[in-house]
């Protein structure tokens, strides 16, 4: 006879969330070349908050005026971290643009440890995205480079200001109040950009990449951190550049050299190894939040 109620491990859950984040990532190169990168964050943006709102009602009555201005620059936040993110994958490989993107939550996990020690760690993930951008080729793309660091530093801002937010609002109730600012936000740029370029086929491939992101991986995300410390959690996150990486090559064809290996390894250890002193101790609700440790990317 067959078993039922197989229990699928939480770290399959975390792993899948990150392998649909890389892969929303990876497939979002077409649609940036049809509408440009902030077009593609405006469609993306506009149909995930299409989505939640379809899932999931905005809990707007319980909002009090200190949550507004929080709740303001989270949206904002997320939209600049999408753009730039895309921005940068238009120029440099997945895997880099990860990688880089990646010292923004590494250096927020430094700092919260309180030990300086800890602050080794995004100094070894420099080591490693020097080793992959290679600045002293002729070829190193300062503007993809550029983009992917505006990411970076939104989304070190984007953990501080979930942080203040989960201990409000709890589950996808967040989501649906941000991710609509976020598309607005996008719609400054992207909008422009899109314009005259859009089609039902268009449409249909942004939603389709709203599921993957950041649909699919909120909710798998949610599912695992029931079920895993959010230090353990954490430490699968790191694999991000790593997997960017992987799906650069199968998806993109984008083939790193040998130094550029060794440069996602070091960005890789340096982000499990800084998750032994950067989570987040409960306050009032949870300890952590799924978007406390991924990005909306």
């Amino acid at each position: 006879m067959l078993k039922r109620n197989v229990p699928v491990p939480p770290w399959g859950l975390a792993v899948t969330a990150i392998l649909s984040v890389q892969l929303g990532s990876a497939l979002s190169v077409g649609l940036i070349e049809d509408v440009g990168p902030a077009g593609t964050a405006w469609l993306r943006l506009s149909m995930g908050a299409i989505i939640l709102l379809a899932i999931g009602r905005p809990p707007l009555r319980s909002i009090r005026r200190p949550d507004v201005l929080p709740l303001l620059g989270l949206g904002i936040t997320t939209g600049v971290m999408t753009i730039g993110f895309l921005a940068a994958v238009e120029h440099i490989p997945l895997g880099t643009a990860v990688a880089i993107e990646f010292l923004g939550p590494l250096t927020v996990a430094a700092i919260r440890s309180h030990n300086r020690k800890a602050l080794a760690w995004p100094a070894l993930a420099l080591v490693g995205v020097v080793l992959l951008t290679q600045p002293w080729q002729g070829d190193f793309n300062l503007t993809g480079v550029a983009f992917a660091a505006l990411a970076a530093v939104a989304w070190g801002f984007y953990i501080l200001l979930t942080q203040r937010i989960g201990d409000r609002f709890t589950g996808i109730g967040a989501l649906t109040l941000t991710v609509p600012i976020a598309a607005v936000t996008a719609a400054v740029v992207g909008i422009p950009q899109a314009a005259g370029h859009l089609s039902l086929d268009i449409l249909a491939a942004a939603a389709g990449l709203a599921i993957l992101l950041p649909v699919l991986p909120f909710a798998l995300e949610m599912l695992a951190l029931r079920r895993m410390t959010p230090t353990a959690f954490g430490t699968l996150m790191a694999l991000e550049p790593a997997v960017g990486v992987l799906l650069g090559l199968l998806i993109l064809h984008q083939q790193p050299s040998a130094i550029q290996v060794a440069g996602i390894l070091l960005v890789v250890l340096a982000g499990a190894a800084a998750q032994r002193g950067g989570s987040r101790r409960s306050s009032k609700k949870q300890a952590a939040s799924p978007a406390d440790l991924d990005f909306v990317g």
